[in-house]
């Protein structure tokens, strides 16, 4: 990876975005270096939980305008022009229908497809310096990623509107009343409370864990009845895993349970 830093330990693998110079501006190699890290991630079974930060004071500036000037279209193959997702649908994807947890940490400014990056991700933390913005609408453009189906889902229809129409600045404990984040914490421990529930997370029972994102992303479009019934057929086969005997166990023990994937 040229523009992203990667990290495993006990379980949790750290994507850092790595262009700090451009506040981690997304330029078209780190955009696919974004896809192909949490494609990897997710087919690695020792991570049980990804976390996305940003190097230096930024989380992510969106799209890097300077680098986009000067693509040239014509270079770009067949497949790629031909390609009606780009990058940044992709990652939303990728995002979304991989099988681990997703967490963003939010260590600065995250601004348009910044904040797209961070709203695909299934939580989402603030640092209480930190700042977010849809941002588009200032530079003449609407929103990508996914921010006009994660956003809506998250505040609210007439919150999101108010958000994408006038690009403002969000602040910590906005985004924290709002329900775009789920928690803010201080500067200086910022780092360490994201790491701590990652890794809380990260003991969990990856079977269960992998299932209960499946659904999560399910319910969006599903009705009531085709949840229950996927509900319980996930109950059917984790039944049979070593991971579900082991947390019974472990309850009827009195102890915590050990969870392997298996």
């Amino acid at each position: 990876m040229e523009h992203i830093l990667v990290d495993t330990q006990n379980g949790v693998r750290t994507l850092t975005l790595n262009r700090p110079e451009r506040m981690n501006a997304v330029n078209e190699q780190l955009g696919t270096e974004i896809v192909q890290a949490i494609i990897e991630a997710n087919k690695d079974d020792e991570v049980r939980v990804i976390v996305i930060t940003g190097k230096g004071r930024g989380f992510c500036a969106g799209l890097d305008l300077t680098d986009f000037v000067k693509r040239d279209p014509s270079t770009y193959s067949r497949h790629k022009k031909l390609d009606d997702l780009g990058w940044i649908g992709h990652q939303a994807l990728e995002i979304v229908n991989g099988d681990k947890p997703v967490i963003a940490a939010i260590n600065g400014i995250a601004a348009g497809a910044g904040l797209s990056l961070a709203l695909a991700c299934d939580l989402r933390f603030i640092s209480a310096g930190a700042k977010v913005t849809a941002g588009y609408i200032r530079r003449g453009l609407n929103p990508d990623g996914g921010m006009t189906y994660f956003l809506p889902r998250l505040v609210g229809p007439a919150k999101a509107a108010e958000l994408i129409f006038t690009g403002r600045d969000i602040l910590p404990e906005e985004a924290e009343q709002i329900g775009l984040v789920n928690g803010v914490f201080a500067d200086d421990e910022f780092q360490d409370k994201v790491m701590d529930f990652a890794r809380q997370l990260a003991e969990g029972p990856p079977i269960g864990m992998t299932f209960s994102k499946r659904l999560l992303a399910a319910s969006a479009d599903s009705d009531l009845t085709s949840i229950l019934k996927r509900e319980l057929g996930y109950i059917k086969v984790g039944f049979g895993t070593e991971d579900v005997k082991e947390g019974v166990r472990a309850f009827a023990e009195k102890r915590k349970p050990v969870f392997r994937g298996e």
